[in-house]
């Protein structure tokens, strides 16, 4: 194992990882007012907000959009469903498949909280300028594409 000096590695805190952690930290508890707002935790959110955009989508689809691992989406499903925002419903061509839908109380909640989401998200893009904005947007995403 190569030897390395510890001053040569950046500072705990000067990490990216430690930077993103604290920058969701700054950014995270006006939504998560609005999620308890609405009786929603974290994850209901993610899912409601995909749905929102791309009602009738399939579970993998979900999981893929959501970031949340397929067998971890059947709880948090099953919680959305007993609170009559969403409905699933199995594919007619492809049994296998699960099809998630908004139900109509799903669809007031987007008409509830979209004005709130908008006014959080344009709150956080008037902290930098507009070129700032693009730029992070496009670090973040070059670092979402690193091979693993």
């Amino acid at each position: 194992m190569n030897y390395v000096d510890i001053n040569e590695v950046p500072s705990f805190g000067d990490t990216l990882p430690m930077q993103l952690y604290r920058t969701l930290d700054a950014i995270m508890p006006e939504y998560r007012n609005l999620f308890a707002k609405n009786n929603l935790t974290e994850q209901q959110w993610r899912i409601l907000r995909v749905l929102w955009a791309d009602n009738n989508i399939t579970v993998a689809k979900l999981s893929e959009k959501t970031l949340l691992p397929a067998p971890s989406l059947v709880g948090i499903l099953d919680r959305l469903v007993k609170k009559d925002l969403i409905n699933r419903s199995r594919s007619k061509k492809d049994r296998r498949e699960v099809k998630i839908t908004l139900t109509q109380n799903g669809q007031k909640l987007q008409e509830a909280v979209a004005p709130r989401v908008l006014e959080i998200h344009t709150k956080l893009k008037s902290k930098v300028s507009i070129s700032e904005w693009n730029q992070m947007e496009v670090v973040l995403q070059k670092f979402t594409q690193v091979e693993r």
